[in-house]
């Protein structure tokens, strides 16, 4: 035993001296900077991301972010081309990376466009555009109950449509099981290529220190690794298990619409009129049958229908709620790229299920049945989400 203690010790030192010479390198160029005299006389690369605007009637507050290779400074808002005190919060220098609030007493005008520039100390401006001026909803208990309400519509609603079909669809054949099981790949490659597309869209406009697309696609393939691993501990998921997964990869995209209705609501251009909560409610209905198709041969008690609805449905509501509390480009992303992640894991799965309980390999999405599912799927959810789209 102490032989091994004596040849493990070596092993560590050669392993921490390393590590020490690295930390000790980065501590030398951060305290000396010995790269400053290759620095010209040329003012740092800035930037600023906007990412939070809120007007109400004392004028208008932005979070804006610092970017760029130096702490910067704002001198000056311009308002359309009028330039406009302000306070900022909190005062001086911003590090890069770091968020301030910008309060400026502007006297917007409803419905209008208003163009906001922030000057640096450097002269580097940076413009945002206020498409139409609408003041930001008040968060208040009454709003919070709202906004649950149109969360609980476009979420759990239709999914618990969906699964009322669960009886009916029960005494279905292999076929019909085929063309469902089809049909639930057939919505979660929309939702798929839905979630990834909003995700690198919404990272697109975050800070450049998050690395949007660079993120998406991480978190996305990381979620979609772990949730694989969890998965087959206990073997390939089936029945009830199955449908758990998919109430979850459907459950986390809907967490990433909620965000974005949320996020609507915060600006005040939500416009969730009785047209779109019913688009919502088409759109997801078959959401619901998905979840069902694993389980059309088993019994489970109602409460297990129960729990897979609030398990797909619930986060749209929880979504809508953070959104418009506190939503940012960059946290809007990684959500929907846990949900991709999620979604691509199900597709692995259901796809796996299909080829066993076909006893065939891939030549079992070849059969009539398994293709026209596939088709009615994508359709279905490429026809409705013309509904939905803001």
């Amino acid at each position: 035993m102490e032989d091994r203690q004596t040849l493990g010790r070596p092993k560590l030192i050669w392993l921490m001296m390393p590590l020490a010479l690295l930390v000790a390198a980065i501590g030398w160029i951060i305290l000396t900077d010995p790269f400053q005299s290759l620095k010209s006389n040329a003012p740092p690369v800035e930037a600023v991301t906007f990412e939070r605007t809120i007007l109400n009637d004392q004028g208008l507050r932005m979070l804006v972010r610092a970017g760029g290779s130096d702490p910067m400074r704002i001198a000056q808002v311009q308002i359309d081309a009028a330039y406009w005190s302000f306070v900022q919060t909190p005062p001086g220098n911003i590090s890069r990376g770091a968020t301030v609030w910008l309060d400026i007493p502007y006297p917007w005008v409803l419905g209008e466009a208003h163009v906001v520039t922030v000057v640096t100390t450097t002269g580097a401006t940076f413009t945002h555009d206020i498409e139409v001026a609408v003041p930001t909803p008040k968060i208040s208990l009454a709003q919070l109950q709202f906004q649950a309400l149109i969360g609980v519509f476009v979420g759990i609603v239709p999914i618990v449509f969906g699964l009322m079909f669960y009886p009916v669809l029960r005494g279905i054949g292999q076929s019909g099981m085929n063309f469902l099981m089809a049909l639930t790949i057939g919505l979660l490659s929309f939702l798929l290529v839905d979630s990834i597309e909003e995700a690198l869209d919404i990272a697109g406009s975050s800070a450049a220190i998050f690395q949007g697309p660079v993120m998406v696609i991480l978190v996305a393939a990381s979620t979609f690794l772990l949730l694989m691993a969890v998965g087959q501990r206990g073997g390939p998921p089936t029945g009830v298990a199955l449908s758990t997964f998919i109430a979850l990869g459907i459950g986390l995209h809907n967490l990433g619409e909620g965000l974005a209705i949320g996020a609507a609501f915060a600006a005040g251009s939500a416009g969730l009129g009785t047209y779109l909560v019913l688009g919502f409610t088409l759109h997801n209905i078959t959401e619901g049958i998905g979840i069902a198709a694993p389980i059309l041969k088993k019994r489970p008690p109602l409460w297990v229908f129960a729990s897979l609805a609030l398990l797909a449905g619930g986060p749209a509501v929880i979504g809508i709620w953070l959104g418009s509390l506190a939503f940012s480009a960059q946290w809007g992303a990684f959500a929907l790229a846990i949900g991709a992640g999620a979604i691509l894991q199900v597709v692995v799965q259901v796809g796996a299920y299909v080829m066993r309980s076909n006893k065939l390999g891939m030549e079992t999405f070849l059969k009539p049945s398994i293709l026209s599912g596939l088709a009615t799927g994508i359709a279905f959810m490429y026809v409705t989400a013309a509904f939905v789209k803001i």
